[in-house]
């Protein structure tokens, strides 16, 4: 009986002891009483958002767009071969690939950018798989978003239109038939590297295709190549947007960029 009694008087003065201990703490710990939030507390005002006029029609130029190719003339394009006036062919307002004279590439380098250009396969079709409406929109002289007659074209997945070729096939195939224009709406994030030189973030492309998402953010793997698997080689800045002649007579209208 002493035992508990003993028992109980320890745990009551522990108790006493604990709550004595609580109540000074709390009496030595200053209560925060913070100012009640209002909504300009989340307003950012300063600077101002810059005023871009979109364009009047959808596929039009925005008001801020470096204008590629407007129908007239090839003066913002080069020859790949050697820099020399391009040779491809203006007819109608429409730039075609003159077969065997070779890719062409912008004046100008760019990076992070949005890019909308409008393509159609040759009008007389001809071939198949990748013999048929074959060209390609090169990001910073690297890395290719394939242009292809993917119109009832059997042909492997990572090389048809909409497809970073031969690295990220398309979610889904909406090439128009070969008398009709398709468009590509492109957001492009170049590719970071480390001081060595490694990669430290890929390049990201998201690409409309008549509209329609057929890449979703996706990690380019590297360097576009025919044979072998993509890498990066070696660190990069800007670079041109680059058109391929790939033999076929691939027509190209309105031609527009924007540096992101």
């Amino acid at each position: 009986m002493k035992k508990l009694q003993i028992l109980a008087s320890s745990f009551a003065i522990a108790v006493l002891i604990s709550c004595n201990s609580n109540a000074q703490t709390k009496s030595t710990v200053p209560e925060v009483s913070p100012a009640p939030m209002k909504p300009d507390m989340t307003e950012i005002w300063n600077p101002e958002v810059a005023v871009v006029t979109p364009g009047k029609a959808l596929g039009d130029a925005p008001s801020d767009a470096i204008i590629l190719f407007d129908g007239k003339d090839l003066s913002q394009w080069v020859s790949a071969k050697d820099g020399g006036a391009p040779k491809w062919n203006i007819r109608n307002g429409i730039m075609e690939v003159a077969p065997g004279t070779g890719d062409i590439k912008t004046k100008m380098k760019f990076g992070d950018c949005q890019l909308h250009i409008e393509w159609s396969a040759p009008d007389e079709v001809k071939g198949n798989s990748q013999g048929r409406g074959n060209s390609g929109v090169f990001f910073q002289d690297r890395y290719e978003l394939q242009v292809l007659d993917s119109y009832q074209n059997r042909t492997y997945r990572n090389g048809q239109a909409g497809s970073i070729y031969k690295d990220q096939a398309p979610l889904v195939n909406v090439t128009r038939g070969p008398l009709e224009w398709n468009t590509y709406d492109v957001i492009y994030t170049a590719p970071r590297f480390k001081a060595d030189g490694r990669i430290d973030y890929p390049a990201r492309i998201t690409v409309l295709h008549n509209g329609v998402v057929v890449q979703n953010n996706t990690t380019i793997l590297g360097l576009t190549l025919y044979i072998g698997l993509h890498n990066y080689p070696e660190a990069h800045g800007d670079d041109v947007i680059h058109l391929q002649d790939h033999g076929n007579v691939t027509q190209f209208r309105n031609i527009w960029i924007r540096k992101l």
